[in-house]
């Protein structure tokens, strides 16, 4: 309503001035205290320490639902329209769920470190390899209002012997947890789309069936979340490289 706009626009004026009064603060302090108040600080304390308390005027709504699994033929990942796939590299998506501006931010970040890694290295750092450094930046952000919950869709071509190729699916969330497995679903309208991912996902699926499911998922979800809705994105990875379905209505799509 008109009401809660202006209200809300007036608590972001009051957190700017806030923001700023903290920023003259700091900058007042001799450079010696600064040193010493700041040093051993982490980034979770330091994010802390300029943090706002004030709370909106009101609830913010929000969710989303995404998913992603393994199957025979490769790797989908799909989401509906108010959630984000984002292509990292040519053999890699990403599903985001979480705070919009944080999830871009280190969707950004991590496709930054993956080409510094590729020149430096002249190959491609491994889906595994991504999780782990991905990991790693967001652990001292442990405890932070930092949201951020990321699914690696991809497949790792094997350049070493250590690396396995084929389809990797993993979940990394901003408190720096790493999980692999086969189906990952997050976002407030995932357990509706693990009801039918649990009842119909089989590895055997042929490409046509396991798109189909992906559809199916998400309009159930949606149907039942009422914070998930739109269109769906949909991601196809496999050796020879990703292949986008945006923007596919909802309709449910049985599998037989």
């Amino acid at each position: 309503s008109e009401s809660e706009r202006i209200n809300y626009i007036q608590y972001i004026h009051r957190c700017q001035m806030i923001l700023d009064q903290k920023i003259l603060d700091s900058n007042k302090i001799s450079k010696g205290e600064k040193r010493n108040q700041t040093a051993g600080h982490t980034a979770s304390e330091f994010l802390r320490s300029v943090s706002i308390s004030e709370s909106a005027p009101f609830p913010l709504s929000h969710g989303t639902t995404t998913l992603g699994f393994v199957f025979q033929g490769g790797v989908i990942a799909a989401a509906d329209t108010r959630a984000s796939i984002t292509p990292i590299h040519s053999h890699l998506v990403v599903t985001s769920s979480g705070s919009g501006a944080d999830c871009m931010l280190w969707e950004r970040i991590l496709a930054r470190e993956i080409r510094l890694y590729q020149l430096r290295h002249r190959r491609r750092l491994s889906i595994c390899g991504t999780a782990k450094l991905l990991s790693f930046m967001l652990h001292p952000f442990k405890g932070t209002e930092v949201c951020v919950a990321l699914t690696l869709c991809g497949w790792d071509k094997g350049v070493t012997a250590a690396t396995n190729s084929g389809p990797k699916l993993i979940y990394v969330c901003s408190d720096g947890a790493r999980l692999q497995g086969d189906v990952f679903s997050v976002g407030s309208g995932s357990p509706y789309a693990y009801g039918v991912l649990d009842r119909e996902l089989r590895w055997c699926l042929s490409k046509e069936e396991a798109i189909s499911l992906a559809r199916e998922a998400v309009f159930r979800a949606t149907h039942r979340d009422a914070y998930s809705g739109n269109n769906v994105d949909l991601f196809h990875i496999t050796a020879q490289g990703w292949i986008s379905f945006y923007k596919k209505k909802l309709i449910i799509y049985n599998i037989e």
